[in-house]
């Protein structure tokens, strides 16, 4: 289909699996997955526990922890990834005198990006559960930290699932922007490759159906886990 988009003529052979060299750049590009899902499976989890400690200030009672909660939730979400990204890798270790490799700074600047996010998602999720839990859970003697582990926490995540999956897929998209700061992801590959066999357009194109596969899994696994814990209706 594509070959007949116009008269470009498309150099296949350097992705040609039956060849040695293609076979060899498509070994390459595909070790990209490691750094590419550990770097956005690793900042989804420390977003999520930073994004609910971040909610829970928000609706706190105490005003100054409400006006902390909008303070953070603002201003990173103002600053684009990239941008913080740059800010993280370079200047963290000016800052704090401390090394930061390129996996740790993606992790990090990913991690606070997206952290944001999650709290809103988070406070959206708490709120939505109907105040008479709340009553029952503290009528049974549940302290605060209680009530929320035991009882509207596990409520919540069902309702908050969908978009944590949207939230991770975003972050999968997101690492690509790692690429610039030389980790060896899925992008900084193609990049190196295209450099290599002068060839953009196919490389970039099995680049952009990487990420289709790997984005189709997690929304079709995430799919399935709503299935898996959604209440049941009689």
């Amino acid at each position: 289909m594509l070959t007949g988009c116009a008269d470009y003529q498309w150099g296949w052979y350097v992705l040609d699996p039956t060849t040695a060299q293609g076979s060899t750049n498509i070994r390459f590009l595909l070790a990209g997955f490691n750094d590419t899902i550990q770097v956005s499976l690793i900042s989804m989890l420390l977003a999520m526990s930073l994004g609910l400690f971040v909610a829970l200030l928000g609706l706190s009672k105490h005003k100054p922890l409400q006006w902390l909660n909008r303070l953070y939730v603002e201003v990173i979400r103002s600053i684009p990834v990239l941008v913080l990204l740059l800010w993280v890798y370079y200047g963290m270790p000016t800052l704090m005198d401390v090394s930061l490799n390129h996996f740790w700074a993606g992790v990090i600047a990913l991690t606070i990006a997206e952290s944001a996010f999650m709290a809103e998602v988070f406070r959206g999720g708490i709120q939505a559960i109907n105040r008479g839990q709340h009553e029952a859970a503290e009528s049974l003697g549940f302290n605060y930290w209680q009530k929320m582990r035991l009882v509207v926490l596990p409520e919540a995540f069902r309702q908050i699932l969908p978009p944590l999956g949207n939230q991770f897929v975003y972050i999968l998209k997101m690492s690509s922007l790692v690429s610039v700061i030389g980790l060896s992801d899925l992008t900084r590959r193609a990049n190196e490759l295209v450099v290599n066999e002068y060839l953009p357009l196919e490389i970039y194109t099995f680049l952009v159906l990487e990420y289709l596969v790997l984005i189709l899994l997690v929304s079709q696994a995430v799919r399935w886990l709503e299935k898996r814990i959604a209440i049941p209706s009689y």
